[in-house]
């Protein structure tokens, strides 16, 4: 393992035999902490869930430290519930909107879950 605190990017070399030959792979950009999962979805599509039953789908351009995030080409699904006075089931029922861009308050963020990779 090559480590390398000041940048905070991890390299591993991994060597493998299986066609008789070494073959090096370096594997590069390793999450070491919350935040490094964000700086990676950067420029990418990521989902977020937000309080009260709000969902993004959206670009991230931007984020800081308080989760404050800059979405473009947004997606926003409101779920709500409501109660049928009659048989007391929930009825959920969902709204969707385009926005061009968003800007989002960090302090209503749940989770942020980056772009789907192929093969994961």
């Amino acid at each position: 393992w090559k480590q390398c605190y000041h940048g905070r990017v991890r390299e591993a070399v991994v060597s493998t035999q299986s066609t008789g030959m070494a073959d090096t792979e370096v594997l590069s950009n390793v999450i070491e902490e919350p935040f490094d999962l964000i700086r990676l979805s950067l420029d990418e599509r990521v989902y977020v869930k937000m309080k009260n039953g709000r969902e993004l789908k959206g670009k991230l351009y931007a984020y800081d430290q308080h989760l404050n995030m800059v979405l473009g080409d947004v997606e926003e699904t409101i779920t709500t519930v409501e109660i049928d006075t009659e048989t007391y089931e929930e009825l959920f029922k969902s709204t969707k909107r385009a926005i061009q861009m968003l800007f989002v308050r960090g302090d209503g963020v749940i989770l942020v879950s980056p772009p789907t990779r192929p093969g994961y």
